[in-house]
């Protein structure tokens, strides 16, 4: 028996979580899936500095403003004024209000706020430097207390369309509509058939198609591939913001130094001590991700070092002592020798944060009906060509609860004769186990080709170079693909291979340099 929900949400971070709360509490039927195990493993896990949040000092035109000023003018001006206007609200209404979660308070019981780069005032809101944690957990908590049907270890496979994958003729003829998701269950290895009136992408980014990355693993590409494949426009695919400080360390690997350390007096240090920011920017430290992650590019190469360094013991600034506001990465920096309250750190950018991806309006629809896409796997034109910092999180709830009501106001269910004409999933006549090391060395190769040529720096001929391996990959990886018997992992590799190379060829197809998206000839 094929299961049918109202809505149907694959990942289970802020945005999928935040959606599917609001669904529930309206009385839709809602199930969440996610390819992990534990369903605390997310992106959202592992967002450190904080989330927006309304405060005194700040303004609707003055958030307005400095997002743009981040996105270098390609944001979508109407979602901005939407975002700026309503969204900061939600911290203290629905994370903190609705949800539970708890945040740091001042000493008169109020949200403390720090700063961040780019930030015209202190208006982060955050639990120290584990906020992500936090948040998710709440969540987590919440959903369980509302009985949704949070189903682990499920990796969707592809995205069901009329048009597609009915055995109605007529269906060819009418608008493409999304009718549920494919799913694999990683325990039995079967694909079913899972039907929905609405399905929502919310499965996160692709940092993982990069060598150096501060996401988990889990970061593939997988909803902006499944949409691309259904059909779904993607835009500002070569907008990917890398991170400007990011653990530099043997053992120690995707480890994020939150840019709050920086708006709590951190300066960024060459190997002899000496700060350079202020020769890249008058804003200095606190300059954009994109102006700071290429400063420090740019000062490697220059000196033929591996690494520069975040010191923060020298010019800290918060109310607090160092351990106590910073005790995750100062646990995880002492586990691997340095202790941050008296030692620089080594520090590298990585691949962070995609602010292109799947084309999203001002609820979250894409370009396809029935299929709403949230938080990374979304554009929804708000970063621009730069994501300010500490704005996702707050992005991921804000379109999640308007998706949402979305749904409910529309009450729009699929014909359950339409749905019976839908095909199962058809499998290879003769499936092969896949080789672990063979997944393994394609994905190696996948991310090198994307850092060497589609990384911080990018020209004409490195592009091409990437746009012409990524092409043999992905003849070869199909064609792997289509004789294997199913799991997890080659699903993330065809996916990979895909959100590649869209980013690359949206890089080529942009001339000109902005923001995270920078060409030299």
């Amino acid at each position: 028996m094929r299961r049918v929900y109202d809505a149907l949400i694959a990942g289970c971070g802020i945005a999928g979580l935040s959606c599917a709360i609001r669904l529930k509490e309206s009385g839709l039927s809602v199930v969440v899936i996610t390819k992990e195990d534990d369903p605390l493993e997310t992106n959202t896990r592992y967002a450190q500095g904080g989330v927006v949040s309304a405060c005194p000092d700040d303004s609707e035109g003055l958030l307005r403003d400095d997002i743009i000023r981040a996105g270098g003018g390609y944001n979508r001006r109407d979602a901005v004024e939407l975002f700026a206007r309503e969204a900061p609200e939600l911290v203290q209404d629905f994370l903190v209000g609705r949800v539970g979660a708890r945040l740091a308070e001042t000493g008169e019981g109020v949200l403390h706020y720090t700063g961040e780069a780019a930030h015209s005032v202190r208006r982060v809101a955050h639990d120290n430097d584990r906020t992500g944690k936090t948040l998710q957990q709440a969540l987590l908590a919440r959903a369980r207390d509302l009985d949704i049907p949070l189903l682990a270890g499920r990796t969707a496979v592809d995205i069901i369309t009329n048009d597609h994958h009915s055995r109605d003729a007529q269906e060819v003829f009418a608008d493409r509509e999304v009718m549920g998701l494919y799913v694999l269950d990683h325990a039995s290895g079967a694909v079913e058939t899972w039907c929905a009136h609405a399905v929502i992408l919310a499965t996160g980014g692709g940092g993982n198609l990069f060598h150096h990355t501060t996401n988990p693993p889990l970061a593939t590409g997988d909803g902006i591939s499944m949409a691309h494949r259904a059909g779904a426009e993607t835009i500002h695919m070569e907008f990917v913001q890398f991170h400007p400080t990011c653990f530099f360390h043997s053992d120690i690997k995707r480890f994020l130094i939150s840019e709050a350390l920086r708006g709590e007096g951190g300066k960024i240090v060459d190997h002899r001590g000496v700060p350079f920011m202020q020769e890249y920017s008058p804003l200095a430290d606190l300059a954009p991700r994109d102006v700071v992650s290429r400063a420090i590019y740019d000062r490697m190469a220059g000196t033929g070092r591996e690494c520069m360094f975040l010191d923060l013991a020298s010019h800290y600034s918060g109310r607090e002592p160092i351990r106590e506001r910073f005790p995750t990465i100062y646990e995880t920096c002492l586990r691997g020798g340095v202790d941050i309250s008296r030692d620089p750190i080594p520090i590298v950018p990585a691949a962070h944060y995609l602010c292109g991806g799947v084309k999203a309006d001002l609820f979250g629809r894409s370009s396809i009906k029935n299929l709403y896409a949230l938080g990374e796997v979304a554009c929804t034109g708000i970063h621009g060509a730069n994501r300010l910092a500490s704005t996702s999180l707050l992005e991921g709830v804000f379109w999640g609860l308007r998706a949402a009501g979305h749904i409910v106001s529309r009450g729009y269910t699929i014909e359950p004769s339409r749905l019976e004409t839908l095909r199962e999933w058809e499998a290879p006549a003769s499936s092969e186990e896949v080789d672990p090391l063979l997944v393994d060395q394609d994905m190696k190769l996948i991310q090198l080709t994307m850092w060497n040529y589609a990384g911080i720096i990018r020209t004409e001929r490195g592009l091409r170079r990437a746009d012409a391996d990524l092409a043999y990959h992905t003849h070869r990886i199909m064609k792997f693909y289509r004789q294997a018997r199913l799991n997890r992992r080659i699903l993330e590799l065809r996916n990979a291979v895909v959100s590649a190379s869209l980013i690359v060829k949206a890089a080529l197809r942009n001339k000109s340099s902005a923001g995270c998206h920078h060409r030299r000839s």
